[in-house]
């Protein structure tokens, strides 16, 4: 049964009068953690479509940066974008919700986050709204402060992004203990270590992504240093 179908089924609960934070709470435990991945990231993006305004754009392409999703099932993908678009609950009770349904796992949290900056960028802007919809949603998932920086460094073009505050590390740090992190994020954005963590298979643009992204950082710090 792929991730679709099972989404699917969780779109029929939610039809069904079921709300949304109990189809959560069954969707904790892999496999079904994959679903509720997908779910609340295509959920909270819905609710940021509103953040810049533009509300007209074509979601599902958004959707396209992440997901791969089958010609076939992108009615299923719409549907869940609408429903949370028009549910009347706002953004923060949904980013409670899931912070609740991950039970604080930063390290997912982190990564549904940066699946959030994904979709604000795709349309080749940043509106301020949508740096204030996600400055909010990394607060209430615990994540302001360094994290959302760093992730805001990886995506935001004039974030204008120093290589130290991507790898997360001090510039008074000594080379190999960067050389050190630098090796450990690369380990951690590995496809294998993403799915353990709940990740579909559907999302590896956001490992692709996050390893360009920190690769890139270290080439700046080798140069930087004199290539020590």
């Amino acid at each position: 049964m792929s991730i679709w179908t099972r989404i699917g089924d969780a779109l029929a609960a939610l039809r069904q009068g079921e709300p949304l934070s109990a189809v959560f709470d069954k969707l904790r435990t892999p496999p079904e953690r994959s679903v509720a991945f997908t779910i609340a990231v295509i959920a909270l993006g819905a609710k940021m479509a509103k953040a810049d305004g533009s509300v007209n754009r074509n979601e599902v392409a958004a959707f396209r940066e992440i997901f791969v999703i089958p010609e076939a099932e992108e009615a299923n993908a719409a549907r869940l974008f609408n429903l949370a678009r028009q549910d009347i609950a706002g953004f923060e009770e949904y980013a409670r919700r899931i912070r609740r349904m991950f039970r604080g796992d930063a390290a997912v949290l982190s990564d549904l986050l940066e699946g959030l900056f994904y979709i604000a960028l795709s349309d080749g802007g940043y509106h301020p709204m949508e740096d204030a919809f996600l400055h909010r949603v990394a607060v209430i998932f615990g994540l302001e402060g360094r994290p959302f920086e760093r992730l805001r460094a990886r995506f935001v073009p004039e974030a204008q992004a120093d290589p130290y505050d991507v790898l997360g590390v001090a510039p008074e740090m000594p080379t190999e203990a960067i050389r050190a992190e630098w090796r450990r994020q690369v380990r951690e954005t590995h496809p294998d270590t993403l799915f353990g963590r709940g990740l579909p298979e559907e999302a590896l643009k956001l490992a692709e992504k996050r390893l360009i992204a920190v690769n890139h950082a270290w080439e700046r710090i080798l140069d930087i240093r004199g290539g020590q």
